[in-house]
């Protein structure tokens, strides 16, 4: 053990690993403990059925259930991690947002992504049924932008009215499978749209 770093070290970055999501931006001097520290950590977390999750050149942290650790056999231990139930719509809005950071990243410079709602609006219409009530559909946009904003992948931009930062943490949660999965479940919320389309015209 590398006597340089003291216990109380390791708890300073670990706990807030535990909380949820470390970004570079928020904290450097944090972010610089979990680098030097990130072995013990690892090893730390390890014991506790967890990995980290560090993406040095984006700039975020995490700690994820080690799949490697299920054991159906074996009594169930207590989730440090919380899974979160997502609804449809808010699922529909982070693919939605992973595809607008793809595009981003391959046609420009810039490395932050800021949407209006207005934009987010435009992204999600063409999923909606004809006769949509436009008002209605505004109110519940913001909300599910809210709860996106709450789970750490949408920043308000302070001073700036519905104006949102796209986090590139992102990038991480809605990966290939997880878009696999939803891309099933878009799937069959088409097929009831149509079904209902054609009760509709009956």
């Amino acid at each position: 053990m590398d006597s340089q770093f003291t216990d109380s070290s390791l708890s300073s970055v670990v706990i807030p690993l535990l909380k949820g999501v470390v970004y570079q931006e928020s904290d450097s001097q944090g972010w610089n403990s979990l680098l030097n520290l990130q072995a013990r950590v690892r090893d730390y977390v390890g014991v506790l059925g967890l990995v980290l999750v560090l993406d040095e050149a984006e700039g975020y942290a995490f700690l994820r259930s080690n799949p490697e650790t299920v054991d159906d056999t074996a009594p169930k231990a207590p989730r440090l991690i919380a899974r979160r139930q997502l609804s449809f719509p808010v699922s529909l809005l982070l693919a939605l947002l992973r595809k607008k950071m793809a595009e981003f990243d391959a046609g420009g410079d810039d490395t932050r992504l800021v949407l209006s709602r207005d934009e987010v609006v435009d992204l999600i219409r063409i999923f909606l049924p004809e006769g949509t009530n436009e008002t209605r559909m505004i109110d519940q946009v913001d909300t599910h932008l809210n709860k996106i904003a709450d789970l750490g992948f949408l920043r308000p931009l302070r001073g700036q009215d519905n104006m949102f930062e796209v986090r590139r943490i992102v990038k991480a949660f809605v990966d290939a499978q997880w878009l696999a999965e939803f891309k099933q479940r878009l799937a069959a919320y088409h097929g009831l749209l149509t079904a209902d389309e054609g009760e509709t015209n009956d």
